[in-house]
């Protein structure tokens, strides 16, 4: 049979472009089929406008450091729209840059919802064109993931992180609902921007799952801000008073809060719904992400799956990666599983939090004994201003190998100096390796190779797990 193309992509987000573009450039035939904007959450509404705002809400901090190194500067004041309309004109610019990388490497831009009708086939609606159908060998779905808010009275009336970068104006009191890193993050913006932040999460501390001194770190931090941290709270309803009054919170145990915007980052889901998984024997987990095996091939055989829709590691830099190695697997003669050991992740919240390989927990878990290095100070910028804040490093040593298995950082700049540690750890550097590198001083990053102190030897812990 003839197929209107050799590789067809349903989602163009980060893995879909980079697999399309890489299948292109081996001399496929490629489509690819988008529904909102080219470039993915990571782009249009996710990790770079974001970062925008990170550095938008920093400026305040710096002001006032800035009166011990001499400078007088005038009460600053804050322009929201000039902010949100120059981070939307950078969205804008990039989503542009996207739709040239496709029409250069030749794949074919359909706008549209796309579905599977079969094995090969995939309709696309909702595009100017109206309704099309075109057929390909082989398929690729790459759909992302969307934000989740949990069913509860007045849930409509809440935001998400889709919508944080287009309001209106900026609200002068805000309720965020979760603990993880987008609920971190847009908490420590907010109180950036001069917003009164309410951060209601169930547990304890944020940022589960991360190293635990790491997260008591960050807790504090963020308390030490002026961040109201609502602990071990769960939201029961929401009500708006009047048309422009506050929002009411309630809480499941009779407690009642004002607020004036509500927003939930309590998780996300894959997209699975509506593209027809079911008609061509794609099976999800029990998550629902798409079920997908090492090469990323799915239950269908000429299907596969990459990105936030397959639920593995949801980063931009996993998916291109992912969407790298299905190109050069099946279109370039190159065949390469994606390799998700030891990626490295940050949190851009203010201190910063960053890491890469293990947390002392996990390797407490599968390793034998540990040697666990640490190192806590006040960094110098902060020396002259008298600022408080901390940084907190952590070095994880497998003890019979000398591998250093796991770096963690939290304090400014911690994505920069960890991204430079991801190499060394996928390298199999040992603690040896890093105690014979010669630092540079004065800086932060010295402190990871000048600490030759372990905390204490740590014993293993996969016989109590047993």
């Amino acid at each position: 049979m003839a197929y209107d193309y050799d590789l067809f992509v349903i989602g163009a987000g980060s893995g879909g472009v980079r697999a399309s573009r890489i299948a292109a450039t081996h001399g496929a035939r490629v489509g690819i089929c988008e529904d909102y904007r080219v470039g993915g959450t990571c782009v249009i509404r996710g990790c770079v406008p974001k970062k925008l705002l990170v550095y938008g809400s920093k400026f305040a901090h710096e002001f006032e450091d800035a009166a011990a190194y001499g400078w007088t500067v005038p009460t600053p004041s804050l322009s929201w729209p000039t902010l949100r309309d120059n981070v939307n004109g950078e969205v804008d610019r990039l989503n542009a840059v996207y739709l040239r990388l496709l029409d250069g490497a030749g794949v074919k831009l359909h706008m549209g919802r796309g579905r599977l009708m079969d094995r090969h086939t995939i309709q696309i609606s909702g595009g100017q064109v109206g309704e099309q159908t075109v057929t390909a060998e082989k398929i690729l779905i790459a759909t992302g993931g969307h934000p989740v808010i949990p069913s509860i009275p007045g849930c409509e009336l809440a935001i998400t992180s889709n919508e944080a970068f287009h309001l209106p104006e900026l609200p002068k009191r805000i309720t965020i609902v979760g603990a993880g890193y987008i609920a971190v993050e847009f908490a420590c913006i907010f109180k950036g921007l001069g917003t009164h932040v309410d951060l209601v999460l169930r547990r304890d501390r944020v940022l589960r799952g991360f190293d635990e001194e790491c997260r008591t770190a960050v807790h504090e931090a963020l308390k030490e801000s002026g961040i109201k941290m609502r602990t071990e709270m769960e939201i029961g309803r929401i009500v708006k008073k009047g048309e422009n009054g506050p929002y009411e919170i309630h809480t499941l145990l009779g407690g009642m809060f004002e607020t004036d915007l509500v927003m939930y980052a309590t998780g996300r889901a894959p997209n699975t719904k509506g593209i027809g998984l079911e008609k061509v024997g794609v099976q999800v987990n029990k998550v629902g992400g798409i079920a997908v095996d090492e090469w990323s091939k799915t239950t269908a055989g000429n299907i596969w799956g990459v990105g936030d829709v397959t639920d593995r590691i949801n980063l931009t830099p996993v998916a291109i990666m992912e969407g790298h190695c299905f190109a050069d697997t099946e279109f370039g003669k190159k065949p390469r599983k994606p390799d998700h050991r030891s990626v490295p992740s940050a949190v851009f919240c203010q201190p910063e939090m960053a890491n890469v390989g293990l947390t002392e927990e996990e390797a407490k878990l599968t390793l034998g004994d540990l040697r666990v290095f640490t190192a806590a100070f006040r960094p110098m910028k902060y020396t002259l201003s008298g600022g408080r804040q901390r940084t907190f490093m952590k070095l994880i040593v497998e003890a019979a190998t000398d591998k250093v298995v796991g770096a963690h950082m939290v304090g400014d700049d911690a994505a920069e100096l960890i991204q430079g540690l991801a190499v060394a750890i996928k390298a199999g550097a040992t603690k040896a390796h890093f105690d014979a590198t010669v630092g540079i001083h004065p800086t932060a990053g010295e402190e990871f190779v000048t600490m030759r102190t372990a905390r204490a030897e740590t014993a293993p812990a996969r016989a109590a797990a047993e």
